[in-house]
């Protein structure tokens, strides 16, 4: 157990996901098990990798819709953010220290949008790549 929550914090570091991934554990060789302690929890894990392989053509289409439905989200919020950064852009003089301005002020941009079309905040780019 000590070994399985080191690996899954160190992924956890390297895979920029919200969701925990699923390791499965197990012995994939062809000969018999040395240690046949641990016996029903590889047979069990091996059940659920194997039954994951199978319904990943039926997930294939639900993780695309989500993948769009994430992209069509993320499209809306970019077009709120433009939107606002033009209306208040001004159309003659100032525009380099205006657009200076509304770069420093993209985090507090972002809360007035989140609060006047009641957007999650998980639906927002990073400010600093924005920025």
């Amino acid at each position: 157990m000590r070994v399985y929550g080191a690996l899954m914090w160190s992924l956890g570091k390297v895979i920029n996901t919200p969701e925990v991934v699923r390791v499965y554990l197990g012995s994939f060789w062809a000969k018999p098990l040395q240690n046949t302690e641990n016996r029903r929890l590889f047979e069990a894990e091996s059940q659920d990798l194997f039954r994951d392989i199978q319904s990943l053509p039926r997930n294939a289409a639900l993780r695309k819709l989500n993948d769009l439905i994430k992209r069509a989200r993320l499209a809306k919020v970019h077009a709120y953010i433009i939107s606002y950064l033009k209306k208040e852009m001004p159309s003659l003089f100032g525009r380099e220290k205006k657009k200076e301005e509304l770069i420093m002020r993209l985090p507090e941009i972002y809360t007035i949008l989140q609060r006047e079309h009641h957007i999650s905040p998980g639906d927002f780019p990073n400010v600093t790549k924005m920025q």
